[in-house]
């Protein structure tokens, strides 16, 4: 074989390598990223991952950061099921605070939820209470003498965090101007949230994700390390307050996007 052939032969080969590699990458490009829902918990509304979904955003991720009702366990889940079922597929359902127990509960029986990502968030175990598993290890500032409570409807009651605490308690980490406009805006759940009981839940058969805020005052860090353990979850941990999405927003982030992959 002549020099000049095999030079031929050569580059032949190369640009068909390239072509494959092109396609390949091409392909992986194409895939569709999951559509990810960010669920707020009690005292917040969908804001709280503002910076979150801006940095999805910008990497073409589908975002939806729904309204959690913040009526009750089972009526919360039940109204987040019925959402998620109506996106194709696959999800990534990422939540904080008391939306982890929601999201615990509203992936069950979904195929298309592929990963759940708790940031600072409860994962409970099927009859689980918020208070059981806020209360299972000392260091929660979240206490009645930190909630104002008001009447609604026919004997129910919704519990809002008081304006002199709500900075040190929910939100430390983050500026005073931001914290007094969530505290202002902040909404109450139902009180009967705190010791209702949780189904079975999604993360035994589900991988999971979880963020731990070292700095928590409301979710004690120990029970953050404990839930996320018995979950099998893959770990980070920030020094961060309870509101992790919001004070290290690139953290939160970049765990949903490791989910997503």
């Amino acid at each position: 074989m002549t020099t000049t052939r095999r030079a031929v032969l050569a580059g032949s080969a190369a640009l068909a390598t390239g072509a494959l590699l092109g396609t390949s990458e091409a392909q992986a490009e194409a895939k569709p990223k999951p559509t990810v829902v960010l669920v707020h918990g009690a005292f917040a509304d969908s804001s709280g991952w503002n910076d979150v979904s801006a940095r999805l955003i910008r990497e073409n991720y589908p975002v939806i950061a729904p309204a959690n009702p913040l009526r009750g366990v089972a009526a919360d889940s039940a109204y987040l099921a019925s959402l998620l079922a109506t996106l194709s597929g696959p999800i990534v359902l990422a939540a904080h605070s008391y939306g982890g127990i929601v999201v615990t509960n509203a992936a069950i029986g979904n195929a298309n939820v592929k990963a759940l990502v708790y940031v600072a968030a409860f994962a409970p175990d099927q009859g689980e209470s918020l208070l059981d598993l806020q209360n299972k290890y000392p260091g929660s500032k979240l206490n009645e003498a930190a909630l104002d409570f008001r009447p609604y409807g026919d004997g129910l009651v919704e519990g809002y965090i008081k304006k002199e605490v709500f900075h040190g308690v929910f939100a430390g980490d983050v500026p005073r101007a931001t914290t007094d406009l969530m505290q202002a805006g902040q909404r109450p759940a139902d009180t009967r949230t705190l010791g209702e009981p949780s189904g079975a839940p999604a993360w035994k058969t589900i991988p999971s994700y979880y963020l731990i805020a070292r700095n928590d005052q409301v979710l004690p860090v120990a029970a953050q390390r404990f839930m996320a353990r018995r979950a099998g979850s893959r770990v980070h941990e920030v020094g961060a307050s309870h509101v992790a999405m919001i004070s290290q927003p690139s953290m939160a982030a970049d765990l949903i996007k490791s989910a997503a992959r």
